[in-house]
């Protein structure tokens, strides 16, 4: 049985797989940033730190004016991360990407992969459900409407 060499078109597609991991991990903590947490510290009162954060980097003012188009393009990044890791991935895998000198490295690479996924997953969570949800929670707790 004859091993398939090592494709460069297979190590490029390999590639751009982790790349949309890392890209879908920077669009999480974009919608963190730009929402989730200045809206949990002024909840928690410290309106004062949000004003702060905001007079040291003001774009994030240009984020939050844009909530709904940050969200969107993070959970699109992380909905192709998620069919690139699960679907397309497992299919790439039946011709071996991996160096025959270490073949433990696809392995490696394929569960940090997995590992960012999800923790980006994670993070736009909480910061759709800070951004979209709280309020509206808090408000009818409050009874008001």
């Amino acid at each position: 049985m004859s091993t398939r060499p090592v494709l460069p078109d297979a190590r490029r597609r390999a590639r751009r797989a982790a790349l949309l991991n890392y890209f879908s991990l920077f669009g999480s903590f974009s919608t963190l940033i730009c929402c989730a947490l200045p809206s949990v510290l002024v909840l928690v009162g410290m309106g004062t730190a949000v004003a702060s954060l905001l007079s040291a980097a003001p774009w994030l003012v240009g984020f939050s004016r844009h909530k709904v188009w940050t969200f969107s393009i993070a959970g699109v990044l992380i909905a192709a991360s998620f069919v690139v890791t699960y679907v397309v991935a497992p299919r790439l895998r039946q011709g071996t990407v991996c160096d025959a000198d270490d073949p433990a490295t696809c392995g490696e690479v394929s569960r940090l992969s997995r590992v960012l996924l999800w923790v980006s997953a994670l993070i736009w969570s909480a910061g759709f459900f800070v951004a979209y949800l709280l309020g509206p929670i808090l408000n009818h707790a409050d009874g008001v409407h």
